[in-house]
């Protein structure tokens, strides 16, 4: 009995290391496609997606190759559930110890968006079952609605891409903008095409002041571009704005500057501000030389988030 004591606990200390090897192995691969190895977080991830509905569905068994996240162990595990650290060893080598003993575990706790899983309780039980070639794992399941498809090897910032590109369609399809020219306003940060709908109406209600007939969504927005948009753009163009930003658009700086401008006019306490001070106030508070634009522009293009 000693003996087979001896040998679980030299086989347990095996896998770990076998799993470990795996995880620096999968670290390295990331590194060199530049990509970041981690587990997406699901706070990270809801925070974008903003799922307005919750369902319990009981006990369920789901595939292991399904769960790509985790609620509060993203960073301890690597994308295929390999473990990163050191310190996750002894806790790692009981749940392999009590599997090759065959003893009954609990199941785990998941959330679902879509098809994929993020582990709420049980990350290192799923991190042993991947490592032994497990396909499926017992779970507890709480289901979230997501408009949003992800899928395994999803980064954060493919992400945010997916749901600005979701946000876009959305707009588009909503308000049907053939009568603005989509192709010159493209954002690269979530919730800036909501937000300029915002914009859109509360131009629309200034213009409606005084009027009888309240004029429509699609005036309100043409008079947005034209006496708004346009305008702050061009002043975008004329500061030669856009080369302080490497990896954004004229969009986004339409919106940055519409924000860094009614904070002046807040802080001043006066209306009176000109969109070109606030524009020329941004370049100066956050524009950068050229050495900073192009490292900024590197890190930006070689991003692992």
């Amino acid at each position: 009995m000693v003996k087979m004591g001896v040998d679980l606990s030299s086989q347990t200390n095996e896998d770990f290391e076998k799993a470990r090897s795996r995880g620096r192995m999968q670290s390295l691969l990331s590194s060199l496609a530049w990509k970041n190895s981690d587990l997406l977080s699901f706070y990270a991830v809801t925070e974008l997606l903003k799922p307005k509905n919750e369902t319990y569905r009981g006990m369920r068994t789901i595939p292991v190759n399904q769960i790509i996240g985790s609620e509060g162990r993203y960073q301890d595990f690597s994308m295929a559930f390999y473990p990163k650290k050191e310190l996750l060893r002894s806790r790692w080598r009981s749940i392999d110890r009590a599997t090759k003993e065959y003893v009954i575990l609990p199941p785990i706790s998941v959330y679902k968006l879509g098809k994929w899983y993020f582990v709420r309780d049980g990350n290192h039980r799923v991190s042993v079952a991947k490592t032994q070639g497990v396909e499926f794992i017992d779970a507890e399941v709480v289901e979230l609605d997501s408009q949003i498809p992800l899928e395994a090897g999803l980064t954060m910032k493919g992400l945010r891409k997916r749901v600005v590109d979701y946000e876009r369609e959305r707009f588009i399809s909503q308000y049907n903008t053939t009568y603005l020219p989509m192709d010159e306003i493209l954002f690269t940060s979530p919730g800036s095409y909501p937000e300029m709908v915002n914009h859109i109406l509360v131009h629309k209600y200034y213009l409606n002041e005084g009027k009888e007939e309240e004029i429509s969504f699609e005036e309100g927005a043409k008079s947005w571009y034209e006496n708004v948009y346009r305008p702050i753009v061009e002043e975008v163009q004329q500061a030669r704005l856009l080369a302080s930003f490497p990896g954004n658009t004229e969009a986004d700086l339409y919106m940055w500057i519409v924000r860094h401008w009614d904070n002046l006019k807040h802080m001043s306490g006066s209306q009176e501000v000109s969109i070109e001070s606030a524009t020329h106030d941004y370049k100066t508070r956050y524009g950068r030389g050229r050495l900073v634009r192009w490292v900024n522009w590197i890190r930006y293009f070689f991003s692992k988030d």
